[in-house]
């Protein structure tokens, strides 16, 4: 025992030695050797029901001994309860798939996804440093040259041998690709400077977005896919509803667009804000700056604010980068903010979901403009300026700074407020605005007998060239043109809006012209429009670009304020591009490639696929007097063709129903 003087350090001597000498007890005149029994003497004397000391240390000695074991094994206990639950999760999976696999198949899919994270980081940690050791000598510069040559060589013949053989059955997909050679040259004859262009950076990103392409857009697996992963975005958005009924009941949520479209920011910011605390977002983000910095050459900071303007706003992308914001030269601020003006944020997405407008399109849209909005920004505001990131090899993105999950969702919930009421804003002063504009377009229009001049015939002559370079159909160029007008004049959401009408009305099959107006434009319209609207490229951004950066970094005003418009028509560009991109790679799917079999079955509302094989039957069936009509091509020696002739007929009015 450790002689300590006063009366805490015999009490904290005695507490620690007391296992070794049951028997002592302090008191105020000193230590018993007898304390044992005067204490048990004591308390049986006063009738205090206390158990004596030594019975109390032997009661807990299991206690002690049993946590003492817990903490010696705690590793052990965690690898055994990991393993219990992962038998169990994998026994509940199995059951799943095998019950119904097209049921199953969500959880199919994130599963593959968490195993393939978890073979990553295995493989990252095990065989990391013998898979440097092995690529080492592909850093020699010779031979990379020559690789680069190679893979550059073979891709320039196959893309040539590609197009002549995809577009022999579709040649107006040319038209599409002579859109992206034309926009191209108009971005490199607005280049800053010509001779700095890094070509292997532009063929690289524009490469990119077109691989990316293929395989979501023409590949039957890929497009398959997105189209799954549309339909459940969708699905998740519907969850709104629940909450928005119970705010606002259902009678407005039906009815009205701000009870139909806002609440799912306010859902979708929320989630947003969960999975950036969980790390998701910040994780997926990095994975995508790093194929882009590798591919392309291009700096950490601006390649990582880029591919974040696939989650997040055009405001918030570079709060990712904020400190390195200071010493970024002209071209990496040039591509920071021409990334925000070609891509929309993930809580906006949702609002135009909901609009109707395809999901599996926007989210291809958004993720194909990453790779040429740098491509492009490089192309007009090449680097002449040695950066002090050329070497950084990565940004590290921390995590959420909320204390859990649930003061994330409630951050999220709460910060899509102000979005929100953005949106309404906008779309109340835009649209109001828009209608004074026609107004008084109308009224001169009509003092020289021009009838019905509005914004949008302005835009749809001024624009049609533009919309026919990017693959739209001559007849459908008008009504495009007036969207990406309004689009890059006022707001995205006011452009979506009318495309959704358009969309509305051919899924409900209305007659393509009626009194000589077209209705609605075709489904490759819709695509290509879909693409070239996917962006923030608007007048109205600029002053909410330069007000977001200005606040962070104050100093460099003036330098935000000379890159800002080339940023944002260069936005605009990438947008059209990335359109051009769809052009070309669209294909019919659906009833519009097999009509036969669809009209075979019983249809009895007018629908879009009803109309397409009605108009097909109508124009195929040849009339011989008074000798039933006669029915050539794929619908000779059809039995149901009278049938199905019949029916159209009941739809819709033409010639041959006579």
């Amino acid at each position: 025992m450790e002689k300590t003087n006063g009366r805490e350090g015999i009490a904290l001597s005695t507490v620690e030695t007391g296992m070794e000498n049951p028997g002592l007890e302090l008191t105020e005149e000193g230590i018993n050797p007898e304390g044992t029994r005067k204490t048990e003497e004591r308390g049986h004397n006063l009738g205090d029901g206390l158990e004596p000391p030594t019975q109390q240390r032997r009661n807990l000695q299991p206690f002690t001994r049993a946590r003492s074991f817990c903490k010696t094994h705690a590793a052990l206990f965690k690898k055994v309860l990991l393993s219990l639950l992962c038998l169990a999760y994998a026994a509940y999976f199995l059951a799943a798939c095998i019950l119904n696999f097209h049921r199953a198949l969500a959880l199919f899919v994130l599963t593959c996804l968490v195993l393939l994270v978890l073979v990553h980081r295995f493989l990252k940690r095990f065989l990391g440093e013998k898979l440097t050791r092995c690529l080492k000598p592909l850093e020699n510069s010779c031979l990379k040259l020559w690789m680069k040559r190679v893979f550059a060589g073979v891709s320039l013949v196959g893309l040539i041998l590609w197009l002549a053989l995809d577009t022999a059955q579709r040649p107006e997909q040319l038209i599409s690709f002579a859109g992206i050679c034309m926009f191209t040259l108009i971005l490199f004859a607005c280049s800053k400077h010509h001779s700095a262009v890094s070509w292997s950076s532009v063929l690289w990103g524009l490469g990119l977005q077109f691989v990316f392409g293929i395989l979501v857009i023409r590949a039957d697996p890929g497009f398959n896919a997105f189209q799954w992963l549309g339909n459940q975005i969708q699905i998740f958005l519907n969850y709104t509803v629940a909450g928005s009924s119970f705010v606002f009941g259902d009678m407005l949520v039906k009815d009205i667009f701000a009870f139909q479209a806002l609440p799912i920011i306010l859902f979708f910011g929320c989630v947003m804000s969960i999975l950036y605390y969980l790390g998701f977002v910040q994780w997926v983000v990095q994975k995508i700056a790093w194929i882009l910095q590798i591919t392309m050459g291009t700096t950490a900071p601006e390649t990582l604010a880029v591919a974040g303007n696939i989650f997040v706003g055009m405001t918030e992308a570079p709060l990712l980068i904020r400190p390195y914001l200071v010493d970024m030269t002209l071209s990496e601020v040039h591509a920071v903010m021409t990334g925000g003006f070609a891509t929309i944020s993930g809580t906006v997405l949702g609002a135009f979901i909901s609009f109707g407008i395809d999901a599996s399109s926007l989210i291809s849209a958004s993720v194909m403009a990453a790779p040429s909005a740098l491509a492009l920004s490089k192309l007009v505001y090449p680097e002449v300026e040695e950066s002090k990131f050329k070497n950084k090899e990565g940004v590290k993105l921390p995590r959420g700074k909320e204390k859990n999950v649930l003061e994330a969702a409630s951050n999220g919930a709460t910060d899509a407020i102000g979005l929100a009421a953005n949106v309404a804003a906008n779309l109340i002063a835009f649209l109001a605005v828009l209608a004074f504009i026609n107004a008084a377009l109308s009224w001169l229009g009509e003092l020289v007998d021009i009838q019905g001049l509005t914004f949008q015939v302005i835009c749809s002559y001024i624009l049609r060239p533009v919309v026919f370079m990017m693959g739209v159909e001559w007849a459908d160029c008008p009504m495009v043109a007036e969207m990406v007008g309004i689009k890059f004049f006022t707001n995205e959401f006011v452009a979506y809006q009318q495309l959704s009408q358009y969309k509305n009305k051919r899924l409900s099959g209305v007659e393509e012209w009626i009194g000589g107006e077209k209705q609605w434009i075709s489904v490759r319209a819709e695509i290509i429009t879909t693409f070239s609207l996917c962006g923030f490229a608007n007048l109205s951004s600029i002053g909410i670009t330069l007000g977001g950066l200005t606040s962070m970094v104050p100093h460099r005003k003036s330098d935000l304020s000379k890159v800002v418009v080339s940023a944002l028509f260069t936005g605009a560009c990438v947008s059209l591009i990335s359109a051009c991109v769809a052009g070309i790679l669209y294909v019919p799917r659906g009833a519009e490639t097999d009509c036969v079999s669809f009209l075979n079955t019983s249809f009895t509302n007018r629908t879009y696929e009803t109309y397409v094989c009605c108009r097909e039957l109508f124009q195929s069936t040849s009339l011989n007097g008074t000798n039933p009509p006669s029915f050539p091509g794929p619908w000779e020696d059809k039995e149901f063709s009278p049938m199905a002739l019949a029916k159209c007929c009941d739809l819709y009015t033409n010639a041959v129903c006579a």
